[in-house]
């Protein structure tokens, strides 16, 4: 699966080339050492947000948000999750989200 394919990007564009692209190598790292990675990235995240605005570089954010993304789309290949369906059922189905977050 190329860029070209998923033009516009989609949800389940976005799932489908990380299957395509990765789910072998990540089948055999497993869900808990992929959770390990995610929790790496967020880490790298909290550290691109938390510096200081003048040199917080607005590359780096993105290239960290990029990576979170890849990686909860990743654990929910792992755990047989659609994330569009997911996200539709629990946030755009006028009910919204129960309680506080």
């Amino acid at each position: 699966m190329n860029s070209q394919e998923c033009r516009p990007l989609t949800f389940e564009c976005f799932q489908k080339h990380i299957r395509t692209n990765y789910y072998e190598r990540d089948a055999e790292r497993g869900i808990p050492s992929t959770f390990l990675w995610l929790i790496e990235e967020i880490g790298e995240l909290a550290t691109a947000i938390n510096t200081r605005t003048p040199y917080r570089d607005p590359e780096n954010l993105r290239e960290e948000f990029s990576d979170v993304i890849a990686w909860v789309f990743t654990l929910a290949n792992l755990c047989d999750i659609d994330l569009a369906a997911a996200i539709q059922k629990k946030y755009l189905t006028g009910v919204g989200p129960v309680g506080w977050k």
